[in-house]
């Protein structure tokens, strides 16, 4: 008798659930320890954080062109970016009635902001005290939300894609999600906006909480099994 189309014969049925539970808990990991870093003023995290904000900050008289430049590229960690990118992706979502996984895209992409602003206002930390960067936001730093977001946006992309795709084009497109990620984090810290704690609690935050809702709303696309 051959195997259920949704079971992998080369895992067991729990088998499969080993990774995504090792991202999210290498990610809550990563989160937790910068934090407790932050809470206790752990002198090498914030040491580390001044040397590389200072070594990275654009300057306060940067050209216009590199500021509008660095908007540019930093754009894509916006939350309207990723609800407008998120229109499509429902559209073929509802045309194929995976209404779970619908649900999952719009959880995801939504909660990730409300999560990053309660922690921010958990932690209150400050963002660096450059005059044309982090002291002219009026808002806090950690995490950052543009990486958080970016890291959610790329992650439910692969999520999406993975099980559509050929070997070769994962690797090219994972390539590309994490070169996106990597440098919409830089530009936050060549900005002068936040500090690289913040960007790396950020990453952490948007994929681990990414993988976390999919796991919890049963949407990952294992191998043989359709989106739904």
């Amino acid at each position: 008798m051959s195997a259920p189309p949704d079971v992998d014969r080369g895992a067991p049925p729990t088998g499969r659930y080993g990774p995504p539970l090792a991202v999210v808990a290498l990610c809550a990991a990563v989160f937790a320890l910068l934090a407790l870093g932050l809470r206790t003023g752990a002198d090498v995290l914030l040491d580390v954080d001044t040397r590389v904000s200072e070594a990275l900050y654009a300057g306060d008289d940067r050209p216009a062109a590199l500021t509008a430049l660095l908007e540019v590229l930093t754009a894509p960690g916006l939350s309207a970016v990723r609800y407008l990118l998120a229109v499509p992706v429902l559209v073929w979502l509802a045309r194929r009635r995976a209404w779970r996984t619908a649900l999952w895209v719009v959880v995801a992409a939504i909660s990730v902001r409300h999560l990053t602003s309660a922690l921010k206002e958990f932690f209150g930390r400050v963002r660096p005290a450059f005059e044309d960067g982090g002291a002219d936001y009026g808002s806090l730093s950690f995490p950052s939300g543009h990486s958080s977001g970016i890291a959610t946006l790329v992650t439910i992309g692969l999520v999406l894609a993975w099980p559509l795709l050929a070997p070769r084009a994962r690797r090219i497109w994972a390539t590309a999600g994490v070169l996106l990620v990597l440098v919409v984090g830089l530009t936050r810290m060549w900005l002068g906006v936040h500090y690289l704690s913040d960007v790396l609690a950020g990453w952490a935050l948007g994929v681990g909480w990414t993988v976390l809702t999919a796991l919890l709303l049963g949407v990952l696309p294992f191998r043989g099994r359709e989106l739904r």
